[in-house]
């Protein structure tokens, strides 16, 4: 029997909008078991992110809980929520956010720098991400607007591996990219997959 990641009981979240409240969310039991590459689908408006940022931490949830492990973090404090992420939680999304100033590896570096301090073994973990995803010395070299979107996409990817988490969160990471290099960013998260890295990725692509 596959191991139990993450466990949900009764989660529901609410906003206010113009004084009547809208459910997004809703009474949800879900377990996602390591290991799993887990796909939320629906239309945009569906509360598909919504369902991810709570699974991840970055929302609390209005009732429910959610547990991680042993560990129930839907009760944790707004500081306690990022402690969380940074040690076992990575983020891919449709918008990169690399930072321009930086190169693509400094990019990589400082988000595993957040975490470790061994900048020896973060550059080799880094050398060994890029290998798996094809981006060649020559491109770590280079800054975010010298290099195309799937090649960023993949540097995305690379820079949410870099602290061995336990989970990689995607939303809709295919999303601003054309057919082709969205399957191919597909792609690289399956093989991701396939060695054992537990995945959920939000999506409104069938293809997919």
């Amino acid at each position: 029997m596959k191991e139990v990641l993450i466990k949900t009981e009764k989660l529901s979240k609410s906003f206010s909008n113009g004084g009547a409240m809208q459910h997004v969310l809703k009474n949800i039991d879900l377990q996602l078991c390591k290991g799993d590459f887990t796909v939320i689908m629906g239309a945009s408006g569906a509360g598909k992110s919504t369902l991810l940022y709570a699974l991840s931490g970055m929302d609390t949830p209005t009732l429910g809980t959610i547990t991680f492990g042993e560990q129930v973090i839907s009760n944790l404090s707004q500081d306690g929520l990022a402690t969380f992420r940074r040690r076992h939680c990575g983020f891919v999304f449709q918008q990169i956010y690399l930072i321009e100033g930086m190169s693509v590896m400094d990019n990589v570096l400082s988000a595993g720098l957040l975490v470790s301090k061994d900048k020896n073994a973060l550059l080799a973990r880094a050398k060994d991400l890029f290998q798996a995803v094809d981006i060649s010395e020559e491109t770590q070299k280079k800054f975010p607007a010298q290099i195309s979107g799937g090649e960023a996409q993949r540097v995305g990817i690379v820079r949410a591996l870099i602290n061995s988490p336990e989970i990689l969160f995607a939303d809709e990471p295919t999303g601003a990219l054309n057919s082709k290099t969205g399957l191919d960013v597909l792609g690289t998260l399956t093989r991701f997959n396939e060695q054992g890295q537990s995945v959920v990725m939000v999506t409104h692509d069938m293809r997919s």
